[in-house]
């Protein structure tokens, strides 16, 4: 059982748990609450601040943070959309290829300063918010995005269906969200980049004397992460489509609150792309019912997601920590190869440093 049974599996679900418990809670002060029209509501919000979410999951694994994910997501969506309506014949896959090719360049940006200019990642990342937020002001000139301006397969596109089962509907970006969380979570397990950003968030020190590229991970794991915010910001745009020089202002807290939430450790080391989608989910889902219930201010939304980071990092820090040290503390049968089978982050640290070529104990030649 306590091989099946770890600390961080507790964390994924009491998140099942606490979110069924915000949606049994809503469905009581909100009418018509348990329908299909809000699961379509809540699930297309989700899959945006998903995946903007699982780049910042690859920045934090490193012990390393972007606050210019909003500003990105913001001045793609702008940017895409000015050229769908002055080019409504581009192609969608040349719009989203344009999208992610911003976000690359945004992330280059940010990586080269904070891992080979070894600027800490918080400023590097406050600068840039605001100076992707200024460029967006001045070349936007106030002009704004509408969606008349859009060609028609764009007008189409949020109302895609994959899968409609009565008035419940799964939408195609939803289902484009869920692959992304899938193929960076088995990224993360199976991956030697992935393993990488594991060691290097465990022990940054001990990382860089076994000879691992942490330099080049750190700058590619911020690469990654805007690029994922260009592609969020495609898909805001065909979300919303009137776009100004505001949008996704605030959408930085809202990655950072579903990748704390989900169990991410600020610290580094440990983390999974599941629980960041359930911590995304649990983020939108307390957006979009709290603007519902009467009577609430729209202010005590961003109150509410600040409390659930301080929540979510006080529990990881004093509970959870507790319990990892009682399950690590606690006898346990030895593994097939007769090691002990406890650690999960020695083997996530063995495995990175088997991966790079050197050994797991010492310097790599």
């Amino acid at each position: 059982m306590r091989r099946l049974v770890r600390p961080d599996q507790i964390r994924v679900f009491s998140l099942v748990v606490l979110l069924v418990a915000f949606v049994l809670f809503f469905s009581a002060q909100i009418p018509g609450y348990l329908s299909g029209r809000t699961f379509v509501r809540i699930s297309t919000g989700v899959a945006i601040i998903a995946v903007v979410a699982v780049g910042q999951t690859l920045v934090v694994l490193t012990r390393n943070i972007d606050l210019s994910v909003g500003s990105v997501v913001g001045f793609t969506a702008w940017a895409v959309g000015m050229a769908l309506a002055s080019n409504k014949e581009m192609a969608a896959p040349l719009a989203v290829l344009l999208a992610i090719g911003i976000g690359v360049l945004s992330g280059v940006v940010n990586g080269l300063l904070v891992a080979y200019g070894r600027v800490p990642a918080i400023i590097v990342t406050l600068g840039t918010l605001a100076i992707y937020r200024t460029i967006l002001v001045g070349v936007a000139n106030a002009k704004t995005v509408t969606i008349d301006a859009l060609p028609e397969w764009m007008k189409a596109l949020p109302r895609a269906n994959l899968l409609t089962m009565g008035d419940l509907e799964v939408r195609a970006m939803v289902a484009l969200a869920v692959v992304i969380v899938a193929l960076f979570q088995l990224g993360l397990v199976y991956l030697r980049f992935g393993r990488r950003l594991y060691a290097i968030g465990s022990n940054p020190d001990a990382a860089r004397i076994a000879g691992l590229p942490a330099q080049r991970t750190v700058f590619l794991a911020y690469v990654l992460c805007d690029a994922l915010a260009g592609l969020a910001g495609f898909m805001f745009l065909a979300r919303f489509g009137t776009i100004t020089v505001v949008a996704a202002q605030g959408m930085e807290l809202q990655s950072v609150a579903a990748v704390v939430v989900g169990g991410v450790n600020m610290l580094g080391g440990s983390g999974s792309m599941v629980g960041t989608l359930i911590g995304a989910t649990l983020v939108e889902t307390i957006q979009q019912s709290l603007i519902r219930v009467p009577g609430l201010s729209e202010f005590w939304i961003d109150a509410l997601l600040g409390l659930l980071i301080l929540l979510a990092v006080a529990s990881d820090a004093i509970i959870l920590n507790r319990l990892r040290k009682a399950w690590l503390a606690r006898p346990t049968p030895s593994g097939p190869d007769g090691r002990d089978d406890r650690d999960t982050g020695a083997r996530v640290s063995d495995s990175a440093l088997s991966a790079s070529g050197a050994p797991a104990g010492g310097k790599s030649s």
